[in-house]
């Protein structure tokens, strides 16, 4: 099979023609925090997936380009199916995801009939129309704490989220075996070190985390919760056990704050940058923009179901449902 001849794109000004196409095809810009910073910065909206997906939902775009990974742009595609949802590249994956196919994640379920599903955002949107409810590391917390502890739950497809909210709440859930291989590769032993190289500086760690991490951290949330923890912690400075690209955010709005990625197993290594993230670039995002391509689809059927769990998420997050009201979807 022959390789696809790559364009050079190297005379144009990229940042340019991204904005030239972003007022012509009446696009909205989404990038996640674990974007480079390049992308970061000429982004309509930067924030975690579901918050990007909802701003674009309530934009008049008639285009969205989600720099973020395939389950983020499908749940944009979900949310807004009028409108075009392009990702820069759709090799942009998620370990989570892969972790939890739908045809297994289907028979785990028909095995545990009794169970709910109370599944974690970043999984396939197949996955989610197997789910009841859709959780985030946000609102986690806010939707486990109202269904009855009578009610048997499997939790997907993060273990390390499942497990510290089965310790925070005293649950039982039966949780299925992924984890994020960023936040894996975090180093207990590297981590004890730079705490006592920076005395008194907090950690804050995302819940995707093992426990091993999680227990030395002060603070433990979602990205966004971790930034709003970087604006109020009183000293000045911060160790982030979270992919790193968050330190961007945080060091545009305090830079007078000092900003430490927590470390991978040999102290200084890239492992924990998210591979799949790194995939979309500038070259590409310009590239989807000029072709509207490569383009999330998605079966009306899939998207509707879909949907349902989703909406039961933010339903249960405002806390408009009842516990009366959390039987299987």
């Amino acid at each position: 099979m022959t390789a696809p001849v790559r364009e050079n794109l190297s005379g144009l000004d990229l940042r340019a023609e991204i904005e030239r196409l972003r007022k012509e095809r009446n696009a909205v810009i989404l990038a996640h925090y674990y974007q480079k910073p390049e992308i970061q910065d000429l982004a309509d909206f930067v924030g975690d997936s579901l918050e990007l997906s909802r701003k674009a939902a309530d934009t008049d775009a008639d285009v969205i380009a989600f720099c973020g990974v395939k389950f983020m742009a499908e749940t944009a595609k979900i949310l807004s199916p009028q409108k075009t949802v392009i990702l820069p590249d759709m090799d942009a994956g998620c370990s989570l995801e892969d972790s939890c196919p739908p045809e297994q994640f289907a028979r785990f379920r028909a095995a545990h009939p009794d169970h709910i599903a109370l599944t974690y955002i970043n999984c396939s949107a197949a996955v989610k129309a197997l789910s009841d409810i859709i959780v985030t590391s946000s609102s986690a917390e806010t939707i486990i704490s109202q269904i009855p502890e009578s009610q048997k739950i499997i939790f997907g497809p993060d273990r390390h989220l499942g497990g510290y909210l089965n310790r925070k709440f005293g649950r039982d859930m039966l949780l299925w075996p992924g984890v994020c291989i960023v936040h894996e590769a975090f180093s207990e032993t590297e981590l004890l070190k730079l705490k006592a190289q920076h005395p008194g500086a907090p950690v804050a760690a995302h819940p995707e985390c093992p426990p091993h991490i999680v227990d030395h951290a002060d603070y433990v949330g979602s990205t966004s919760g971790i930034l709003q923890f970087a604006k109020s912690f009183p000293g000045d400075t911060l160790i982030v056990a979270t992919e790193p690209h968050i330190i961007h955010q945080m060091e545009l709005a305090l830079p007078e704050k000092t900003f430490i990625g927590a470390p991978g197993a040999d102290g200084n290594c890239n492992c924990n940058i998210c591979p799949y993230m790194a995939l979309n670039t500038m070259e590409k995002l310009y590239l989807a923009l000029r072709d509207l391509k490569p383009q999330i689809e998605m079966d009306e059927g899939l998207r509707l179901a879909a949907r349902k769990s989703l909406d039961r998420m933010l339903e249960m997050a405002s806390g408009t449902v009842g516990k009366g009201d959390l039987g299987r979807a």
